[in-house]
């Protein structure tokens, strides 16, 4: 068991319903500081409403989560004002990177990259501008500062909302999806800045059915499907000959 300062991420008994659809079903899952998770599985399998449900963009109906030593359990039995103020705590070890980018289509890149650092954490312009240009370079568009949304490729996109994400020095990086919507071309360039913040020691849980990427940085891969982890293990054993039936059904598939 990891203790509390091993463990970036500690989510015991997760459940979420949306009306009569049990979406997550007592989900538990530890994840330690520095670690990178793949959550893969079939589609309707509650891994892009576990990924939400971490920073709280889904509200769970029962368990608790933990990060990074903000604790919040059941939800649904906390006065309004405490669950307010831990959501935020949350939310500010968090970051969450979608896919469908979700960049402000009135703002330059730069702008996208700084508008939280300006408005949530109250950093003056001419700081937050130093670090957001910082940021479109670590993620290599520079050159692309002053560019709006509508000029910029999907992959352009996605490296700028992974700069916004970083802008907010989270903690945890959660990505849900973010290279399903692009091109394969498009896509090597989005992985190669997921790969570099792997490198860089970020904790990060990645929603994806990229197997390449799962394969040669993920620390553990965890599958989910009905709403149940099924499986929590090394990419060596998720893609070699230990795999489960069901896993190795999946991959299958997915090589179609």
């Amino acid at each position: 068991m990891n203790t509390p300062s091993q463990c970036t991420v500690r989510v015991t008994g997760l459940a979420k319903a949306f009306g009569q659809n049990q979406v997550l079903k007592q989900v538990d899952l530890e994840v330690v500081k520095g670690e990178v998770v793949v959550i893969m599985g079939p589609s309707g399998s509650g891994k892009t409403t576990f990924i939400r449900s971490l920073n709280l963009l889904e509200m769970p109906d029962h368990g608790s989560i933990g990060i990074c030593g903000v604790e919040l359990a059941e939800p649904a039995l906390m006065r309004a004002s405490e669950l307010r103020r831990k959501t935020q705590q949350i939310r500010l070890k968090t970051a969450m990177v979608f896919q469908s980018f979700n960049l402000f289509p009135h703002m330059t890149a730069l702008e996208n990259v700084i508008e939280g650092l300006i408005s949530v954490k109250g950093i003056p312009k001419a700081t937050a501008r130093e670090r957001g240009m910082a940021l479109l370079g670590k993620v290599g568009l520079l050159e692309k500062a002053a560019s709006y949304p509508a000029k910029l490729s999907g992959g352009q996109k996605q490296r700028v909302a992974i700069a916004r994400a970083l802008a907010m020095e989270p903690e945890v990086i959660l990505f849900d999806e973010p290279t399903s919507a692009l091109d394969p071309e498009l896509r090597d360039d989005v992985l190669g800045v997921m790969r570099s913040l792997a490198q860089d020691g970020m904790t990060m849980l990645v929603v994806t059915h990229e197997t390449k990427f799962a394969r040669d940085v993920a620390d553990r891969v965890v599958f989910m499907e009905g709403g149940h982890i099924l499986e929590d293990v090394p990419p060596e054993t998720f893609f070699g000959a230990g795999a489960s039936e069901r896993c190795k059904q999946f991959l299958g598939r997915l090589d179609e």
